[in-house]
């Protein structure tokens, strides 16, 4: 006897209040809980904070070896500190050294006043990228996470914020993945002890107040598959991490993501009126992956729709069709089938005639406008048909 729905175990408990694991390719929800639940953010801040400076980096308004000269304000941060002196010289590597990897508040204190001149300030920057990420309900007064009342987020909008790093900057982002750093003589190692327990976890931050809990974000990759896991409002430093580990090792058990579509793979063939060219290729503008369960491949299908041709010119990327992604014959997603190629135009007399031939076999053929399937390699090519040529990686 067989199910044509897979069926799998239910998420081991998890003590935080709120919680989320989620795919950062394809922004699939694996499991959830209380994702939209205001929060205190304690240092998760601070990977806002390190985006924002990575950007500055790229954009050239900084420079790593760049200095700062560190303030008294700075020098006295309360809570965990990279150890900077006021009066010193200190570069903006070591700074974001200190802050990501030591979780210093002194060294978030600097570089966002070497940023914007005041806390306050680089605070109203961080709310501008908060916008424009569009986190929704996130809102920051201090770059540290010290506690505010006004200073919160949601496991949705980390998330958000996580894969943004992550895919904008890789390069500073694989700071977190750094297991010590020393400044001033003071080794420290990094609050994220799973990177001890797990070569494919490579961050992110780690966070505590009292009115904030145990907090971590934890990102994991394993072939295709990367995992960002939210667990906020943990009881103890032992809860939060066991939490995250039963996330991840539920989303790598029982979930696979899978690049099922190559940027630009031809998917189907239309043909071309009045073009130079007679045929037309499409796919789509990026790459296509999927997460699903992993028995739930077997499931997969793809349906092209049926397009009688286009008429010349057509320029690269100009939508010209739909790809539905089924399951089970039920629609997951729907991705734009593209020109992968220019296609001049032909001579003005003949591209009239054949548009008005096109004009012509389209009215005698609108019967036949509808989506037909394709799996595989399974098609038929006449006029105004389409090739498929879907490789579904197993």
């Amino acid at each position: 006897m067989g199910f044509t729905q897979v069926l799998i175990p239910k998420l081991p408990q998890i003590t935080a209040t709120s919680y989320l694991l989620i795919d950062a390719e394809t922004k699939k929800v694996i499991a959830q809980q209380n994702v939209e639940a205001s929060t205190g953010l304690a240092s998760i801040t601070k990977i806002m904070t390190s985006y924002i400076v990575a950007d500055y980096l790229e954009q050239g308004f900084l420079n790593a070896k760049d200095f700062t000269v560190v303030s008294e304000k700075c020098w006295r941060m309360e809570g965990s500190r990279m150890f900077i002196q006021e009066g010193k010289k200190v570069i903006i590597e070591d700074l974001m050294r200190g802050m990501i990897i030591q979780s210093g508040n002194d060294a978030a204190c600097a570089l966002a006043e070497h940023i914007a001149g005041t806390q306050e300030d680089f605070a109203s920057l961080m709310n501008d990228y908060a916008q424009k990420m569009d986190l929704k309900n996130t809102n920051f007064t201090n770059p540290t996470g010290l506690p505010n009342v006004n200073h919160y987020s949601t496991a949705e909008d980390i998330a958000k914020l996580s894969i943004f790093l992550i895919n904008d900057f890789p390069q500073e982002y694989s700071i977190y993945s750094e297991k010590e750093f020393s400044f001033n003589d003071i080794r420290q190692l990094n609050r994220n002890s799973l990177l001890w327990q797990d070569d494919s976890i490579d961050g992110i931050k780690t966070g505590h107040t009292k009115a904030s809990g145990y907090c971590l974000v934890a990102s994991s990759k394993r072939a295709d598959m990367r995992l960002i896991s939210i667990v906020l409002n943990s009881a103890s430093e032992k809860s939060r991490l066991q939490d995250t580990r039963r996330l991840l090792d539920y989303g790598f058990k029982y979930y696979q993501t899978k690049k099922i579509i190559a940027k630009y793979q031809p998917i189907s063939i239309v043909d071309i009126w009045g073009g130079v060219e007679e045929k037309l290729e499409l796919g789509p503008s990026t790459d296509i992956f999927i997460t699903l369960t992993k028995p739930t491949f077997d499931n997969l299908s793809l349906e092209a729709s049926k397009n009688l041709g286009v008429r010349a010119p057509v320029l690269k990327d100009s939508i010209i069709d739909r790809l539905d992604i089924k399951v089970n014959g039920e629609t997951i997603q729907s991705v734009d089938l593209v020109a992968v190629n220019n296609v001049k135009r032909k001579g003005f007399i003949t591209a009239t005639l054949e548009s008005l031939a096109f004009f012509v076999y389209s009215f005698f053929m609108q019967d036949e406008i509808n989506s037909v399937s394709y799996t595989h390699l399974r098609a038929h090519e006449t006029r105004g048909n389409v090739v498929c040529r879907l490789l579904l990686e197993k």
